[in-house]
């Protein structure tokens, strides 16, 4: 489309369905990258990198914005790609490719295999707990690819075990990567990070405590399947949902889903001793054996070692929190750097703390725990190495992405989509706005870059209809927690741990009906709430 024609389709703004037009023109850059991702299967990087020249063309052509400024904004956003997200998924990639190097993984994975030989106690502790705790600490596809191989290792059907920990991977996905989709999604839309961090608890809490009995259900194939193993499955679900509010509330999103996968896998461990299964249950046809014994059995020293740099990870995240030790806080708070890009309208100085930051702890934990484990310097260069070139791509794609949903943002496209939304749907929009998350995960693979995507988007328009704009906010990485289960990207990481490259469209058909479910029923507790906070 032409600059002329754009700039004749602009003058008819004033028209009464101007803000639809508007609307129209600023959703190009996000349609581009829902085509191009979603129907073309074009690689992230290059069409992010598209889509965000996209969005600055159409700040200068369509919305008269300043070439300089729209550069401004775009560095903007790059800044804000680096510190904090990507240097929070450099940071966890590189604890978990330690933990890889050591052997400290192999130990985490012999323990959890050598926990139980019912199936659905092992789905329980590995697909749910393990696989939350692997996304709540590192995320980028660790807890699908290695709990599937767990499983598959234990005598799971691979295509099961592939659907089983993509939908067990889903509710932890908001908090993944020590929160940083949360973190994002506050810095993004300006919005309190504590109340969106609790928002999201309280709209995840249902289905954390109704996703490990779903679990059993699809394995099971039967109600009956439940018999023996309820009552592990309440505890699987509330022993994650009440630890992950209450860090939530007090604390923020660093160690929601960590301390919350942690504790539930405790309680599965515990209700598995005081009440087991009183028959193992097995799939059909499958012969019956003892006790599957795959990795010899580590001692509790090995454990801890083993598990060093995230139990490093959690002291020093709870060390340096303001409400546990605000003169520790305050002190180490006080290492920034604060800078302006933008000047332009809303824009707001840029603050890097160099040390209180997710992703500074995380390398302390992992840089400690490494040495712990008997990493050489030599070993730690060459994963630094390694690490690097493992996110090449991905830090193209983050990039691109932040600095298109900038420039959105400054030169005033998301407010027009947001209106043109409000206009259309009005007290509605609730019910929709997980949609959008979830479509937003769909398409880029990442709770994050679907809040950067449309978290702004979500609270313009709430503010439109006179919702709560944070628990609509909220409702965008909710909503993306769903949409992961299949995303292709995680379909293609399910497949390839698994050993079943082409087979992802019988993946994606076999979860696709639990996502829609999902994300529906997510939609009607957003409204419903919503709802109450309006008439109260």
């Amino acid at each position: 489309m032409s600059g002329e024609v754009i700039l004749i389709m602009w003058n008819i703004v004033e028209h009464p369905f101007g803000i639809v037009l508007s609307a129209v023109i600023a959703f190009i850059p996000l349609l581009w990258l829902l085509i191009s991702l979603g129907i073309w299967k074009m690689a992230a990087h290059r069409s992010c990198v598209i889509g965000m020249l996209i969005s600055m063309a159409l700040a200068v052509v369509g919305w008269k914005m300043p070439v300089d400024l729209v550069i401004k904004g775009a560095i903007d956003g790059a800044v804000l790609a680096i510190w904090p997200i990507l240097w929070v998924i450099f940071a966890a990639i590189f604890t978990y490719n330690v933990t890889l190097k050591t052997g400290a993984m192999d130990k985490i994975k012999g323990v959890m295999a050598n926990f139980s030989s019912d199936r659905r106690v092992q789905a329980l502790l590995i697909a749910w707990g393990f696989g939350g705790f692997l996304e709540a600490a590192a995320g980028f596809g660790t807890a699908v690819a290695i709990p599937a191989a767990i499983l598959i290792s234990l005598g799971f059907n691979p295509f099961f075990a592939a659907v089983l920990c993509l939908i067990a991977n889903t509710v932890p996905v908001a908090f993944g990567a020590v929160g940083i989709p949360v973190v994002t999604l506050a810095k993004v839309a300006d919005v309190n990070l504590i109340k969106l961090t609790l928002d999201t608890a309280i709209q995840l809490t249902p289905f954390v405590i109704v996703i490990p009995l779903a679990l059993i259900w699809i394995m099971t194939k039967s109600l009956a399947g439940l018999k023996g193993v309820v009552g592990m499955a309440f505890v699987a679900g509330i022993f994650f949902a009440v630890p992950q509010l209450l860090i939530a509330a007090l604390m923020g999103p660093e160690l929601t889903a960590i301390v919350g996968s942690v504790v539930s896998m405790l309680g599965i461990v515990l209700w598995n001793k005081l009440s087991p299964p009183k028959k193992d249950w097995r799939f059909p046809n499958e012969i019956m054996a003892s006790k599957t014994n795959c990795v010899a059995k580590t001692s509790f020293k090995e454990q801890c070692v083993a598990w060093s740099p995230y139990i490093l990870l959690f002291v020093l995240i709870l060390g340096t929190n303001s409400t546990v030790f605000p003169g520790l806080s305050k002190l180490l708070g006080a290492f920034q750097t604060s800078f302006s890009i933008y000047n332009g309208p809303g824009g707001k100085p840029i603050s890097i703390a160099w040390i209180l930051t997710p992703g500074t702890l995380i390398m302390i934990g992992a840089l400690i725990g490494g040495v712990i484990q008997g990493a050489s310097v030599c070993d730690i260069i060459g994963i630094f190495k390694k690490t690097c070139v493992q996110l090449q791509k991905t830090t193209i794609t983050v990039v691109s992405i932040v600095a298109l949903a900038k420039v959105m943002g400054y030169a005033g496209m998301v407010a027009d989509i947001a209106v043109a939304l409000a206009q259309s749907t009005g007290r509605f929009y609730p019910f929709i706005a997980p949609i959008i998350g979830a479509l937003g995960t769909f398409v880029t693979g990442s709770d994050t870059n679907s809040n950067v995507l449309f978290g702004a988007l979500q609270k313009q328009t709430a503010v439109q209809i006179g919702a709560d704009p944070v628990w609509i906010t909220a409702a965008n990485t909710t909503g993306a927690t769903a949409g992961k289960m299949i995303s292709p990207q995680s379909i293609a990481i399910a497949t390839s741990a698994t050993g079943q490259a082409g087979t992802e469209g019988n993946i994606l058909r076999a979860t696709v009906g639990y996502c829609l479910i999902y994300t529906i029923l997510l939609g009607i507790w957003v409204y419903f709430i919503n709802a109450t906070h309006y008439f109260l």
